[in-house]
């Protein structure tokens, strides 16, 4: 399984942003999550998409971020909006292939992508 993010930048305070995680190899998962690194911070939940499409995000992001899933091109988004200095990290996809319920735990996942870093200025 390889996973391919994209659409990372350099944007202002109140911008947006889409990501897209393209995923080969595999064309079922329980669950694709999106994950960031701040500089000099542990890595964090964002969100969470199920195969069912049932959403999951971080209280941080909620209402401001959107997950979603194209099935058909095996890609998963995540539309970012209201950006904050603080959303500043490298964000990653992940997939959960086998799925131990705990969709905001890094462990739950079993491939990562590279990673996209996006930058959100003041």
């Amino acid at each position: 399984v390889q996973l391919q993010a994209s659409g990372g930048g350099l944007v202002q305070a109140g911008g947006s942003l889409r990501l897209s995680c393209a995923a080969s190899g595999r064309t079922f998962y329980y669950h694709m999550g999106w994950f960031r690194q701040a500089p000099g911070k542990a890595r964090e939940f964002v969100a969470a998409i199920s195969w069912s499409g049932v959403s999951t995000y971080a209280d941080s992001v909620k209402g401001r971020f959107t997950a979603s899933r194209d099935d058909a091109k095996n890609m998963v988004s995540l539309q970012m909006n209201s950006l904050k200095p603080e959303d500043t990290a490298v964000y990653y996809c992940a997939a959960d292939v086998r799925y131990f319920g705990s969709v905001q735990d890094q462990n739950e996942y079993d491939y990562w992508g590279q990673g996209t870093l996006v930058t959100v200025s003041s």
